[in-house]
């Protein structure tokens, strides 16, 4: 009867690993860009880090619920569980109290409640750390199935932003002219953008893929050092929808200005929002969509002076 509970607990506990590595794919946008928050990792390593960890969270829940290779399984997950919790405890450190995004945004623990949540699931671990396993037949070509099916399933459905990075400079977004004009007439005039290199963000106010924009540059900035002024939001909306904006976002709040003609912006972009534009000397150097935003050319962009 004991076995039998203990078993039961395990499938269940295997059932959290994956229902959490799922809502973490559903996620996937904020839980890398939390890792990304931390500054240890660069924006394309926090990419791939966040989608290994995912892996890693599928694969021990898979081995959970089949109850096969019981000993590495049991320590892999004890040993992730153990390393979520350190860094929670840095994240106390440096005063964080945001949501990990163990399981996305359908339940949010801030860091005490994940260390909690980690500390109950490492007790239940320890209930069935002497469960029996099943003979695994075939063992190599079974974990390698699970390993590449896994790690397909989840490159698949959330395919890395740093895959829609170009070598060569994109064009088609922004209409030059439009832009051309926009920037020598009021408002957007008084921001100066034909002198010196500037990152401009076109956003509406009530767009959510905006305001992943905005918290990945507000990251990038943060994490490069790019001077605040060189970076110039320009939004669709009121006042209080960008002030909204900034808060549900959690992103930094950097220099903007609102446009009250969005039919005119609309037009600027043909249709396409969010929009980040590199002005050199207020000459289209680079136009992104929200995902094609490559760090490392941001950065050599605002790091070397000469003409690129």
């Amino acid at each position: 009867m004991r076995q039998r509970l203990a078993l039961i607990l395990k499938v269940v506990l295997g059932l959290v690993f994956i229902l959490s590595a799922i809502l973490k794919v559903a996620d996937m946008d904020k839980f890398e860009l939390y890792i990304y928050s931390y500054h240890i990792f660069n924006l394309s390593a926090s990419f791939i880090i966040a989608r290994i960890a995912i892996i890693a969270e599928l694969i021990l829940g898979i081995g959970l619920v089949i109850n096969r290779l019981h000993k590495p399984v049991w320590w892999g997950c004890v040993t992730m569980l153990v390393c979520y919790t350190l860094l929670m405890a840095y994240a106390l450190i440096l005063g964080r109290t945001d949501n990990c995004h163990c399981f996305g945004e359908m339940v949010e623990f801030n860091p005490w409640q994940t260390i909690l949540k980690n500390a109950v699931l490492l007790i239940l671990f320890a209930l069935i750390y002497k469960v029996k396993e099943k003979p695994l037949k075939r063992k190599v070509l079974t974990v390698a199935g699970i390993v590449i099916g896994c790690t397909a399933a989840v490159f698949v459905a959330s395919p890395p932003d740093n895959f829609y990075y170009d070598s060569e400079p994109l064009y088609g977004y922004v209409e030059p002219n439009l832009l051309y004009y926009a920037i020598q007439n009021p408002p957007l005039d008084s921001l100066k953008l034909n002198e010196g290199r500037k990152m401009v963000g076109i956003f509406s106010a009530s767009c959510d893929y905006c305001k992943i924009a905005a918290k990945k540059i507000g990251l990038m900035q943060e994490h490069n050092g790019f001077p605040e002024e060189n970076i110039q939001y320009v939004f669709m909306g009121s006042e209080e929808q960008v002030k909204n904006f900034f808060i549900e976002s959690e992103s930094k709040k950097l220099p903007y200005i609102i446009y009250d003609d969005p039919i005119f912006l609309m037009k600027l972009t043909n249709g396409a929002i969010p929009i980040i534009i590199l002005l050199d000397n207020g000459k289209i150097y680079k136009e992104y969509d929200f995902r094609e935003v490559n760090e490392k050319v941001v950065k050599e962009f605002f790091e070397n002076t000469s003409e690129p």
